[in-house]
């Protein structure tokens, strides 16, 4: 779908699945760059010692502006010179610089990650659980697109679908007298 500025936008829709029953317990749709072949906040590492991101290229992205959104803490981290000569820009954004953003928290999310490389049958078992219900809403809405525009309308088509999906699980589970 095209934007004011020209590109296309893509939505990516994020979910936790119960494991027992298979319902959606929470999803999310943001727009993430990854989807359009950018890096990934995963292909800068962060240095908890330091303080700072070292992005693909080698550069340390420091600590600027930090926002309160009322619900969490999050700090951008940014290099204000290196971006506009480097050779790998085209493949992390179209911005004048990145920025990545970090929650206040996050380490607690780091955790969780590294657990998750330890435990690889984690991957197993979220397929088993994720996938079936993104195939099953994917055969829904006929393979295509979502049919609003911007990612408030997205998000509340996509809960319209999980309302739906949920409703149809549990009719299966429990069963419909006649």
């Amino acid at each position: 779908m095209r934007h004011r500025g020209g590109g296309i936008v893509g939505y990516n829709v994020q979910t936790a699945v119960d494991v027992e029953h298979h319902l959606i317990v929470a999803h999310e749709v943001t727009s993430s760059g990854s989807d359009r072949g950018f890096f990934t906040k995963q292909d800068f590492i962060y240095d908890t010692r330091n303080d700072v991101y070292i992005c693909p290229a080698g550069q340390s992205l420091t600590k600027g502006a930090h926002r309160s959104d009322r619900q969490s803490d999050i700090n951008f981290y940014r290099h204000l010179s290196a971006c506009s000569n480097c050779h790998l820009k085209p493949s992390c954004t179209t911005e004048k610089l990145r920025r990545i953003r970090r929650w206040d928290q996050e380490d607690v999310l780091d955790d969780i990650e590294r657990r998750l490389e330890e435990k690889p049958d984690a991957m197993r078992i979220r397929r088993s659980t994720v996938e079936h219900p993104f195939g099953t809403l994917k055969a829904w809405m006929g393979h295509t697109h979502f049919l609003t525009r911007t990612r408030e309308k997205v998000a509340a088509e996509m809960s319209l679908h999980v309302l739906a999906y949920n409703f149809k699980r549990v009719l299966n589970i429990i069963g419909i007298a006649p």
